[in-house]
């Protein structure tokens, strides 16, 4: 194992009713003006907004409204929202939703605090130096940004998705009520179920140092997500399986299942979706469905090891005739649950033909012109590769 710093400072209110309480807890850190931020129609016609709204001037706090966030949300947006934030003087911003009005909210957050062009915190051209306070209460499960130091958006003048991570936007407080998710969708449930295992699973292949009991709290992480999911497919009201995929959700991504190991974990198929997204706007958990098998087998050979602890100790892979086999074998089982909940193992399943300059482009922008990844070191052919492999 390595040296390591695990920061999760986040207030986490998590049961039946706790957005109930959104008042009282946004008063009691002495915030008196607002900004309440939120996606589509479906948190007024189930009645959530007017609930928090309800609680929220109980508690003596004022607010200003912006909805509009999309999946894959938009800098236009967050821009719109620095201008209000500013011009009304607020103190905070709660975001109701999942991981895009949470990403969205702390765009704003930076962007208020820091000053400048908040996309510069995404581009990689300047760190952000502070972030208005985020509150969340969430209403999917799926990325885990109601406890992680990471949101990603979506730069549609310039065709581009990035991500930017630092503590300072870790959410103050998240209201975590798994009832307010048991009206997802079928698709929209299987996609967060991918997406909160694709965040153990890219910390978990790496060439470096690795410690026994985080690999048991992720397998058991991944495990518990594999068998809730199953259940949701038949039941989608049932609590228990709701609460566990919610819980998982923020321990993917709160830095928990990385600790001990090299750096953040790999990310490479998080990236090359990205890029697919920016694109083609898909739904992310399917986009890394999509890619994540084509990913493994072309970095199976740095990585085996990894790849045979993950068969055997997550999947149950019984020891074939060499590691490559029993890797594969996973590799073909991981495959089969994505499949299980109707999610894409290709680009041509997930509705995409990127074209070959389309490809190329992508690879390029990924590999930033060097190479990436800790399962790997790949560079912008390798990533071409996997596109192709991918279609």
């Amino acid at each position: 194992m390595v040296n390591f710093n695990y920061y999760a400072p986040t207030n986490v209110l998590f049961g039946r009713g706790v957005e109930e309480q959104v008042g009282e807890i946004v008063s009691g850190y002495g915030f008196s003006r607002i900004l309440v931020h939120f996606g589509g129609g479906s948190v007024k016609r189930s009645g959530l907004l007017d609930r928090v709204l309800a609680r929220l001037e109980s508690a003596g706090v004022g607010y200003v409204l912006l909805g509009g966030v999309v999946p894959n949300p938009r800098i236009s947006l967050v821009r719109e929202g620095i201008g209000i934030v500013k011009k009304e003087k607020l103190q905070m911003i709660l975001a109701i939703g999942g991981g895009s009005v949470i990403d969205s909210s702390k765009a704003i957050g930076y962007g208020v605090a820091s000053g400048g062009d908040p996309w510069d915190f995404y581009s990689g051209k300047r760190k952000p130096t502070g972030c208005l306070p985020v509150g969340v209460i969430l209403t999917i499960a799926a990325a885990g940004s109601e406890m992680s130091n990471s949101s990603v958006l979506t730069n549609e003048e310039e065709v581009r998705k990035k991500g930017c991570s630092n503590d300072l936007c870790r959410p103050l407080f998240a209201l975590m009520n798994p009832e307010l998710t048991m009206t997802l969708p079928p698709y929209q449930t299987s996609c967060g179920c991918t997406d909160i295992v694709m965040h153990s699973l890219e910390r978990w292949f790496n060439r470096g140092g690795t410690m026994d009991l985080t690999d048991a709290l992720a397998a058991g992480l991944i495990r518990t997500v594999m068998r809730s999911a199953a259940v949701l497919m038949e039941h989608p009201d049932d609590y228990e399986a709701r609460a566990n995929v919610m819980w998982a959700g923020s321990l993917s991504h709160n830095g928990l299942t990385g600790c001990g190991g090299v750096g953040r974990g790999d990310w490479i198929t998080h990236n090359m979706e990205h890029e697919v997204g920016a694109i083609f706007d898909v739904s992310h958990g399917a986009g890394l469905a999509a890619l994540w098998g084509s990913w493994a087998r072309y970095v199976l050979p740095s990585c085996t090891e990894r790849f045979v602890k993950f068969a055997t100790m997550v999947l149950d892979v019984p020891q074939q005739e060499s590691d490559t086999e029993t890797a594969l074998e996973g590799i073909r089982r991981m495959e089969a649950f994505f499949r299980s909940l109707n999610m894409p193992t290709s680009l041509a399943e997930l509705g995409v033909s990127p074209t070959e300059e389309q490809m190329r482009l992508m690879a390029h922008k990924c590999s930033g012109g060097g190479t990436v990844g800790r399962a790997a070191d790949l560079d912008e052919n390798d990533l071409y590769n996997i596109y192709k492999a991918a279609l």
